[in-house]
Parts: structure tokens; sequence; C-alpha cells
């Protein structure tokens, strides 16, 4: 009984002190997810605002732009798939892999080569662990990204795009990542990225709680011609989606790790409760056993006695 207490007493001090640790992430992600929603919310606008302007552009206008014509002999198409550099976030970087796959089966069954690019350590492992082919990737910045980062990936886009896919490089790109919504709702969206599609005057839109609404698309005037604007505006619209899904993904991600840090912790103080009453339940019956023999050898004592 007394080695059953032992074991019950060294398990509680593991289960204590692994709840220590779950707690401290809990709220290192709790304060920093404030920080990744004001960024994500002070980008919106501009994200917003070129995305009207360049499909306002596209729309209006004659001009014949690489990034917004339609291919119409597709073969290869890229998918940007933006998972976390490290895990603890529950099913965070496995949702958005399982919704890049699904993508890519879709693509494929249209006759598409799927060219995968990856943003994120855990992407990486998870493909590099099933020898997948990687494109190209890039990691260290999940959970507090970088505007370089974004450029830099959007250029190696816009190069594989321009290249087309009869020459190795793309026809069409596809972006998966995790949108924000709450704390509590998080979503694996995909966006088509390039070519940029042509909508018309009126265009379905989100507003900032992510709800769809019909807006009506600016008039411009273009200075000094809609070409050089395009050539111009593309490639900043190309980095700020880019950038703005980053952003939405290191909130995703910061909120999932929170949710599940918090479930953790929740569990080791349901387990640590359990194992204190089966260490109380030892303790009960070890002291009942010893009552027990010291009433035995007491009754043994006086029969010994009573016999002499």
């Amino acid at each position: 009984m007394a080695a059953s207490l032992r074991v019950y007493r060294q398990r509680i001090r593991t289960v204590t002190s692994t709840k220590k640790i779950t707690r401290a992430m809990e709220l290192i992600a709790a304060s920093r997810i404030i920080k990744a929603q004001q960024r994500s919310r002070e980008a919106a606008p501009y994200a917003r605002a070129i995305t009207r302007a360049v499909s306002a552009l596209a729309s209006f206008s004659d001009v014949d732009h690489p990034l917004t014509t339609e291919r119409e002999d597709v073969r290869r198409s890229a998918v940007l798939v933006v998972t976390a550099d490290r895990g603890l976030a529950g099913s965070y970087s496995s949702a958005v892999i399982r919704e890049g796959d699904r993508l890519a089966e879709r693509l494929r069954g249209e006759g598409r080569e799927v060219v995968p690019y990856l943003l994120g350590r855990k992407g990486v492992t998870f493909y590099s662990f099933r020898r997948r082919h990687i494109e190209q990737s890039w990691t260290g910045s999940s959970d507090a990204p970088q505007f370089e980062t974004a450029a830099e990936v959007g250029q190696t886009l816009v190069d594989a795009f321009l290249e087309g896919g009869a020459d190795g490089g793309v026809d069409e790109i596809h972006i998966v990542f995790t949108r924000f919504v709450n704390m509590v709702k998080q979503e694996p969206t995909v966006i088509r990225l390039l070519p940029v599609e042509v909508v018309d005057e009126v265009a379905e839109v989100r507003d900032e709680a992510g709800d769809e609404r019909k807006d009506a698309l600016p008039l411009y005037a273009f200075e000094p011609d809609p070409d050089s604007v395009l050539d111009a505006l593309l490639p900043q619209y190309i980095q700020s989606r880019i950038y703005s899904a980053m952003l939405s993904a290191a909130a995703s991600e910061l909120a999932s790790r929170q949710q599940a840090m918090k479930s953790a912790t929740d569990n080791a103080s349901d387990l640590i409760r359990k194992l204190q009453q089966q260490a109380n339940a030892a303790r009960q019956a070890a002291i009942t056993q010893e009552i027990s023999e010291i009433v035995g050898g007491a009754d043994a004592l006086a029969s010994a006695q009573s016999e002499q």
C-alpha cells in the first residue's frame, strides 16, 4: 500500500508540473493573440482597398495584362499552404493541410499538375515525412509574420506564374490558409491568387465580421495609363493578399494554441483530482490495514496472556 501511495504522489507531482507548463503557454498565447488580431485588423483596410482597386481596374479597363489573363490550357497549378512553425496548437496545421490535400485532389481530377509551396515548418515536416515534392518553402515566421517574407513569397509566385506552365512555371496560383473568425472559430480557406479574377461592377466582399455583402466597385481615373497602373499595383496586390493571409493565419494559430493549452490544463486538473482521490483511498486502506494489524496483535497478545 505504501508503494502504491508513493506512486500516486509521484504522478500527482508530475501532472502538476505539466499543468503549470500548459497554463503558462495558455497565458502566453492569450497575451500574444491580442497583438496578432490588432495587426490583422490594421492590415485589413489596405488589403481591402487594393483588392477593390485591382478588381475595378481589371474589370473596367481593356488591358490584356499577363496577371489578369486566364490561360487557355492550364497545366500546372501552384498551391501555397500556410501552416504553423510549432505544434501544441490542436488541429490547426492538420486542418489546413487536409484542406490543401482536398484542393490538390480536385485540381488533379481536372488534369492539372499540383506544384506545392509551403509556409510553415509543420507543413514542410508533413510533406517531407511522406516524401512529397516541395517546390519551395519558407519557415520561421508563422506566429509573427513579416512583410519581407510575404514579399519574397509573392515575388517567387509571380515569377513562376509569368514563366508559365509550359516552361516549368505555373498557370494559376491558389493559397490555402486559416481565416480567423473569432476566438473559438477558425476556418481553413482557399482563395485563387492568380490570375486576378475579373468581377462584375457589384462584387461580393467580406466585411470585418467575415460575412459576405454586396459592394459596388469604385470608378478610378488611371494615370498615366491602365497598363502601367496594373504593372505597379499587381505585385503589391499579391504581396498584400499573402501578408493578410499570413496575419489571419497567425491569429488563428495563437487562438488554436490557447484553446489546446486550456484543454490540456483542464484535463490535467481533472487527472490530479482523480489521482488525489485514488491516493486518499490508498492512504485510508493503508491506515485501515495498520489498525487491523495492531488490533490483531493486541488480541493475540491478550490471548497468550490469558492462557498463561
